[in-house]
């Protein structure tokens, strides 16, 4: 692990203070996310994400459901936050996204779950559905780093992220872990009201590579720094596979750290398209990491179909 991560230089430099409050400033007329309200969220005004001025937290711990490098022998600390400013029908953790289970939260109590993860041994802090509530993690980072927070930090998003808000974590984020949920237009639109998913998605995706770089590990294989990539296979090949593995492979490096993800089962509003309402089979699964393969990708997560449900 780093003994001094760079959001610890930009903070002595004053810029993580800075970031915070250009981010901060920004909810006046929130564009954070792709969807772009336009609400004041300072004021208490809601958009799609129904998050105002305070970031919401359903839970946080020690996680082992994670990938391999975020787990290692000691947890990876996660924070999950409520709301989501994707909201796909099917969505595994409908209660929170959609039905906003959580308590909302202010700096001091953000940082306090960073530390007492961190003080728990965690490898990392993980935040789970950051996108709407990045000024908010960058407020309580503050915090955690005055009490002396020196771990890596997740970015653990859905993939629908806007590069413009990226930029300002740039040298803060350590690790990012996107989703790359879909390649077909009118499969967002259906699954979650985003028809320009893919390109929001592909030039997140290429930015976080941009500052990261790929997945580096340290000598018992946790992650230090780098991008990792979801993708979910979904049934009927909903996701089109095929073409989001190929794009990572060709467009952002084929030694991108992929996790082929099996766990999709009917959950939210699932039950009400036929096409969806059922787990995948074996062989969808099967033929999804052999496209990602044939695709040249050489980092694909190894894990047992079936062994554990991932939060995403």
């Amino acid at each position: 692990m780093p003994k001094d991560p760079s959001y610890l230089r930009l903070y002595r430099e004053g810029k993580l203070q800075e970031r915070a409050l250009q981010a901060v400033e920004q909810l006046r007329d929130c564009a954070i996310c792709p969807r772009e309200c336009h609400v004041d969220r300072l004021s208490g005004e809601r958009g799609v994400c129904e998050t105002g001025r305070k970031a919401i937290v359903s839970s946080f711990n020690a996680h082992y459901g994670e990938e391999a490098p975020l787990v290692g022998s000691s947890g990876s600390g996660t924070i999950f936050f409520s709301a989501c400013n994707l909201l796909c029908t099917f969505c595994q953790n409908y209660e929170i996204s959609h039905l906003r289970e959580g308590v909302e939260v202010e700096p001091e109590q953000l940082a306090a779950m960073m530390l007492r993860l961190a003080k728990s041994g965690c490898h990392n802090i993980n935040f789970v559905t950051p996108t709407h509530v990045v000024p908010q993690i960058l407020e309580g980072l503050i915090v955690a780093v005055e009490n002396g927070l020196q771990v890596p930090l997740v970015y653990n998003s859905g993939g629908y992220d806007k590069v413009e808000t990226l930029r300002i974590l740039d040298g803060i984020f350590d690790i990012y872990m996107p989703d790359f949920k879909f390649w077909d237009a009118d499969t967002a639109m259906k699954f979650c009201n985003a028809p320009d998913y893919r390109e929001h998605a592909k030039a997140a995706i290429k930015e976080m590579h941009l500052q990261v770089g790929d997945l580096e590990m340290d000598g018992k294989g946790v992650a230090l720094k780098g991008l990792l990539v979801r993708h979910l296979v979904m049934p009927n090949d909903a996701a089109h596979s095929e073409e989001v593995l190929r794009f990572l492979a060709k467009e952002i490096s084929p030694h991108t750290y992929v996790n082929v993800m099996d766990q999709y089962r009917p959950c939210g509003e699932a039950s009400k398209d036929p096409s969806i309402n059922r787990r995948i089979t074996s062989e969808e699964f099967e033929q999804a990491v052999d496209w990602a393969r044939q695709a040249g990708l050489t980092r694909l997560d190894a894990r047992q179909r079936g062994r554990r449900i991932l939060f995403f």
